[in-house]
């Protein structure tokens, strides 16, 4: 028997960084986490663009055309799958077909969230998109996850594959060759890469890092970056600040439909419990700039989203909305009721930028501070 090099550096590399990444990926898949959750994703892209390449010029066994991909191969393969006979040195026909899967999933689950990241958040190279598609931002999102809970049965299948055939056949390293590069084998197949292979291996690896040197703490960066600016209420309406402000903190009026705002400055005497009155011609003024600014005005997420949430009904409160209640369902009462917050209506107290216009994902305030 002989200590065969199979795998090579570069290719145990990849796999681990890429393994590595899509674990991340999947941890940071969290509304606060979104922008480190997109770069991660645009890593493992180029992760993919390595493979890909590698997959024409790496040594054998790497080669997409050493995968036994030929249906009499997988058939062979599973009529014999208990034989301790090693005819497969490098990927088998199921363990091929698993891989080849797993990049196609990966690279479409990575192209769907840079989608649904433009479309619903507005963010990122594709952000653009969110002017002509807001209305259907959950279309991109349902699909990006249904491929990222597929990526996941795949590499389920691939570990059962993994440990079977280590319980299966145990002689073969397979496992510990993941790490060390070695099978055992009957012959001596090693595999020795050439300078323009290593060159090659070298100068992706280069730029991965840079990558994620230049982008995981970079500001502005176009890869997250939004199309949604802050806005100053000051300038653009003086009487609206001057006048709502000066009791509780400023609502963008984007965050409710001109409906609920009519309603609400149509009985300012009963406004949650308090009169807030104004002259007719204040009024007239403030209720012009929401309804002109409301959410149906907006392609921002939350509007879209409290927009569809509110429809039909006779609702003056984002508190009130489904969409905020969803949202915040499992906050406990007591942050609410801590003094920092004091009111679910305070929503400044874990959104510092929403008296901006803005509500980002990534500004959100740890709820921990408040427990």
């Amino acid at each position: 028997m002989f200590k065969s090099y199979i795998w090579s550096l570069p290719s145990r590399v990849f796999h681990w960084l890429f393994a590595g990444l899509i674990l991340l990926a999947f941890l940071s898949d969290d509304d606060k986490l979104l922008n480190y959750h997109a770069l991660i994703g645009y890593g493992i892209l180029i992760l993919l663009v390595f493979r890909f390449f590698w997959g024409y010029i790496g040594p054998k066994y790497s080669r997409f055309k050493d995968f036994p991909l030929a249906f009499k191969d997988v058939k062979e393969f599973a009529l014999n799958i208990f034989s301790s006979k090693q005819k497969y040195i490098g990927h088998n026909p199921i363990a091929s077909y698993a891989m080849i899967g797993i990049f196609i999933v990966v690279f479409i689950t990575i192209i769907t969230g840079i989608l649904a990241l433009g479309v619903e958040e507005g963010k990122g190279l594709l952000s653009s998109l969110n002017s002509s598609f807001f209305k259907r931002m959950e279309l991109f999102e349902h699909i990006h996850e249904f491929f990222s809970n597929l990526l996941l049965a795949l590499i389920a299948a691939h570990l059962l594959g993994v440990f079977s055939d280590r319980l299966l056949h145990p002689a073969h390293k397979t496992l510990s060759s993941i790490f060390n590069g070695f099978k055992v084998t009957s012959e001596d197949y090693s595999i020795r890469l050439n300078i323009a292979q290593k060159l090659f291996a070298f100068i992706f690896l280069t730029l991965f890092i840079a990558f994620l040197i230049f982008n995981m703490g970079a500001k502005n960066n176009p890869l997250v970056a939004s199309i949604h600016t802050s806005v100053d209420y000051e300038k653009q309406n003086p009487l609206f600040v001057k006048e709502c402000a000066s009791c509780h903190i400023i609502y963008p009026p984007h965050t409710l439909p001109s409906a609920s705002w009519v309603t609400m400055m149509g009985d300012l005497e009963n406004h949650f419990g308090d009169d807030a009155s104004l002259d007719e011609q204040d009024n007239k003024n403030i209720l012009d700039f929401l309804v002109q600014n409301s959410a149906e005005t907006s392609k921002q997420k939350v509007s879209v989203k409290i927009l569809d949430s509110i429809k039909n009904k006779d609702i003056i409160a984002i508190t009130q909305s489904d969409f905020w209640k969803k949202k915040h369902e499992d906050i406990p009462k007591k942050v609410f009721a801590h003094k920092d917050v004091k009111s679910k209506a305070n929503c400044k107290a874990c959104h510092s930028d929403i008296e901006k216009g803005l509500i980002e994902n990534d500004k959100i305030k740890d709820i921990n501070a408040f427990m």
